[in-house]
């Protein structure tokens, strides 16, 4: 594995996940399902968080028929207090009190406090304006324009009563749908015009935190979580956006926080962010995608975090580049 300028590094290569590998091998898919949804995971953890906010907080369907400040604002409300939870926590854990010190932190150095690459040349404070002022509001857009849409038809709703399988099943969907999806917005952003409007925005982030994973121009916003557009074509429950955007702009939070596990009392507790996304932060032209589906394989960007990989990237570069 490289190690230069890294603080930590997993010892294994970086493997992508089974599910689509050919030839299929059933027991590789079996315990990746495992590790993904039946141990402690962020994704798990915020699937619990979505069912308890949709019994405890979701306003009656009834009420979306027409768009009125009451039922908006409790949800916008409720965004972001969990963002704050959510990436203010881990934030504060990590690297304001420093719980767990630098145990399995990708990176040495310290998050930026005076740049003129950010706003308020502060990289927290940065990324917190992007992501409350911009990505809270977006999603929230998102979640109101879907509940009115189902409150009035426009979109297939279905129910657990009625379609008992294709309820649960696509909670299990979602996370590859949104792989899928993700990987080509995430080319597209890389696209120059993009990238110099938007995405450069979010690449400030050399060195990530809790607070990066939802710092985007609104742009960016709009074409990353249209991934929850899906529901307005595929038959789904309002509950299943819920979660979908949840999932997208929580486990974003959790993915670039900077250290592989969360330690509490020196007892590994939860998986966070993966030396795969770790590295596109510092090196940008390789994996775009994530874990789940192997687009960076199939089309030449994935980087297993080896030194092999590291000099076919050098090489790749200076061929696009020519120099």
């Amino acid at each position: 594995m490289i190690s230069k300028g890294w603080q930590w590094v997993p010892e294994e290569p970086v493997a992508l996940s089974p599910l689509f590998a050919w030839p299929p091998n059933p027991r590789a898919i079996l315990k990746w399902v495992t590790e993904s949804w039946a141990t402690t995971t962020a994704r798990l953890l915020i699937l619990g968080l979505s069912l308890a906010t949709w019994a405890l907080t979701q306003p009656a369907l009834e009420r979306a028929t027409t768009f009125q400040a009451d039922w908006m604002l409790q949800i916008w409300a409720r965004n972001l207090a969990l963002m704050i939870f959510v990436a203010g926590g881990l934030h504060l854990f990590l690297f304001t009190l420093k719980k767990q010190t630098d145990k399995r932190k990708f990176d040495p150095r310290d998050l930026a406090a005076k740049s003129r690459a950010f706003s308020f040349r502060n990289q927290v404070h940065d990324n917190m304006f992007w992501t409350l002022a911009s990505g809270v509001t977006v999603w929230t857009l998102f979640e109101w324009a879907s509940y009115w849409a189902y409150a009035n038809g426009y979109i297939t709703m279905i129910t657990f009563a009625e379609h008992p399988i294709w309820f649960v099943l696509l909670f299990f969907l979602i996370p590859i749908w949104g792989s899928f999806h993700f990987y080509w917005i995430h080319r597209l952003l890389h696209w120059p015009p993009l990238y110099r409007l938007a995405h450069s925005l979010h690449h400030r982030n050399i060195n990530i935190g809790p607070w990066s994973g939802m710092s985007m121009h609104p742009v960016e916003h709009l074409l990353y979580l249209s991934t929850c557009m899906i529901h307005w074509i595929v038959a789904s429950h309002p509950i299943h956006v819920l979660f979908h955007l949840q999932l997208k702009s929580l486990e974003a939070s959790t993915s670039h926080s900077g250290f592989e596990s969360l330690f509490i009392r020196d007892k590994r507790q939860l998986a966070l962010g993966d030396f795969f996304h770790q590295m596109h932060h510092r090196y940008f032209e390789c994996n775009y995608g994530t874990l789940e589906m192997p687009w960076d394989r199939w089309f030449g960007s994935f980087h297993d975090g080896t030194e092999a990989q590291d000099a076919k990237m050098r090489d790749r570069r200076k061929r696009m580049h020519g120099s």
